[in-house]
């Protein structure tokens, strides 16, 4: 874990509510992992404490670190004004990321909502080794805009709108009973809005197939120390800043 000022490259607005940020990096960049986040000190320091942002992509050669986020509050709101030039300081990363040591396998990504903002990462660090089905769903046709800042060449892409102005009308589960229909998927990654990953972890342990899930809990500090973000496990209690992100789903509590 590393604290460091990172110079913004870019801070462009995707759609609605949502950005992407460009940062130039260096020490918090080179052991970063898929499903990690950072912390982000508001620029006018207004609010005490950081913002946890989920990793969106590292280009470690070019040492550029990215960010999709949501403007829903104070801090993120400061977060929009932030221009190219400007620094904003880094804590990370921080956090369990997704297994991705594996190889020669058929997998399915499933990111919705916000959830695709670990997506990049995870599909670009999968997808070399193993045959991906990338599953994405959003609300219309405008939250799937941040597709394209992906690289999804050689990913078998499928779309879920709720109103069906892209894609398939309706939820990501629908393109997933059907992909398992016709292969034999190792594993399933998934992030997004918690009624989603209620159904694929059922869907996961209906069909013996391993799951890891990203969840969102309000965090203070994002190490550990104020256990504001513990969550009720399996295995007794466990901190979503610390022990997660990312989990197996088979500790979940998923009833």
């Amino acid at each position: 874990m590393f604290l460091e000022d990172c110079v913004v490259l870019e801070n462009n607005k995707i759609s609605d509510s949502y950005y992407l940020l460009k940062l130039k990096g260096e020490k918090s960049i080179s052991s970063a992992k898929p499903g990690q986040f950072y912390m982000l000190q508001c620029k006018n320091e207004s609010t005490l404490l950081r913002r946890p942002i989920s990793l969106h992509y590292i280009n470690k050669e070019k040492q550029i670190i990215e960010f999709y986020y949501e403007v829903k509050g104070k801090g993120t709101n400061e977060f929009k004004n932030i221009k190219p030039g400007e620094n904003i300081n880094l804590q990370g990363p921080l956090g369990t990321g997704f297994n991705t040591d594996i190889e020669n396998k058929n997998i399915v990504i499933i990111g919705g909502g916000m959830g695709m903002a670990p997506m990049k990462f995870l599909t670009e660090a999968l997808s070399p080794k193993n045959n991906v089905t990338f599953i994405c769903g959003g609300r219309n046709k405008e939250s799937m805009n941040i597709l394209d800042n992906f690289n999804l060449e050689n990913i078998k892409t499928i779309i879920t709108t709720d109103d069906g102005s892209l894609g398939i009308k309706g939820n990501v589960t629908i393109p997933l009973l059907e992909t398992l229909k016709n292969k034999n998927i190792y594993k399933i990654y998934t992030c997004g809005p918690q009624i989603m990953m209620k159904h694929i972890m059922n869907i996961a342990k209906k069909n013996n197939i391993l799951c890891e899930v990203s969840l969102e809990e309000r965090m203070g500090c994002g190490v550990g120390a104020c256990v504001g973000c513990s969550i009720l496990t399996k295995e007794g209690m466990k901190k979503v800043c610390k022990d997660g992100p990312v989990f197996d789903s088979k500790i979940i509590i998923n009833d």
